[in-house]
């Protein structure tokens, strides 16, 4: 049962990955307009590659904390609920956890990334 809850948390974790990237990169557009605009007034790549890496960390970082307190919060209640015979206590593996937090920061950063960094280029 471990084994198939943990295909299914991966298969999750992957999708939830793809949303993120899906959502960052159908918002690319709207961006090259203001790359552009900010390249005419001067900005440098770098400057750019900063502003969409805060645009992909910090929208994405509450979010994250707030499912993450969410579903502790879930667990904590299904504590305290008696479960049928061969059904152990819900809890939150730490590791797992905050490997998912991460992989899921990761795939927000770099779908706000890449439009960043092919944008600046082409507009040079």
């Amino acid at each position: 049962m471990d084994w198939f809850l943990g295909g299914v948390g991966l298969i999750t974790l992957a999708l939830g990955a793809i949303g993120i990237i899906n959502i960052m990169l159908s918002q690319s557009p709207n961006g090259t307009r203001e790359i552009g605009l900010r390249k005419a007034l001067g900005a440098t790549t770098s400057n750019i590659l900063f502003q969409f890496f805060l645009e992909g960390a910090f929208p994405h970082a509450a979010k994250r904390t707030l499912g993450v307190g969410a579903a502790m919060l879930i667990v904590h209640l299904l504590s305290g609920v008696n479960l049928p015979q061969g059904f152990d206590t819900p809890r939150i593996v730490p590791v797992s956890a905050i490997a998912a937090v991460l992989s899921l920061a990761l795939a927000g950063i770099t779908a706000g990334l890449y439009p960043a960094r092919k944008a600046p280029s082409s507009n040079l």
